[in-house]
């Protein structure tokens, strides 16, 4: 415990994106991070224990400027149709992949909003991979051995905060067998 509190200390003594937070005991380790809302520097960070405990979850690094961006449009349809079941979209932007994302958040959210109607939760840009990730998105490269390599990587966490499913970049929001992963962990319960 006493490593954990000095790596906490470290991490909001930097400054470090993506928050470390001092978690109560029924937090999952994996989700025991803060970053704030995309565009909401004025905004209290989110942590995604707090928010997203108990809930079955399809995380993605985004950008604004790539290939794959089309897949908003189906993400963004996966979470509205399975949001009231306890499913949610959380997006990360980031510009690790040849700099494809904006470098003004504002511009990232309009571009999200106005172009393919983003409602999920979008936080701020961040880095995924390598020595730069945050802390969130090394704890999903460790848990998976499993880093993105490229924009639009997709990690499924259950109810429990456990990830279960790592889906390349090509793997598509209404892909068949992601979605029914998704579908048989919104019926299993988060209890041990």
């Amino acid at each position: 415990m006493a490593i954990r509190g000095v790596i906490v200390s470290v991490a909001l003594a930097l400054g470090l994106m993506g928050q470390v937070s001092e978690a109560s005991a029924e937090c999952a380790p994996l989700l025991d991070v803060s970053f704030r809302p995309l565009a909401g520097k004025d905004r209290e960070p989110v942590h995604l224990c707090d928010a997203y405990e108990g809930k079955v979850l399809l995380v993605v690094n985004t950008a604004s400027k790539c290939g794959f961006t089309p897949q908003f449009e189906g993400l963004e349809a996966l979470h509205a149709r399975l949001s009231e079941r306890g499913f949610a979209v959380l997006g990360f932007p980031s510009g690790d992949f040849m700099n494809q994302e904006y470098e003004d958040e504002g511009k990232i959210q309009e571009f999200c909003t106005l172009t393919y109607g983003v409602k999920f939760p979008m936080f701020e840009k961040t880095s995924v991979k390598g020595d730069a990730a945050n802390p969130f998105y090394a704890r999903l490269i460790e848990a998976t051995d499993d880093a993105p390599a490229w924009n639009f990587h997709k990690y499924l966490i259950n109810r429990k905060g456990e990830v279960v499913g790592s889906f390349g970049s090509r793997t598509k929001p209404d892909d068949a067998e992601m979605v029914a992963q998704i579908e048989r962990l919104l019926s299993e319960s988060a209890a041990p």
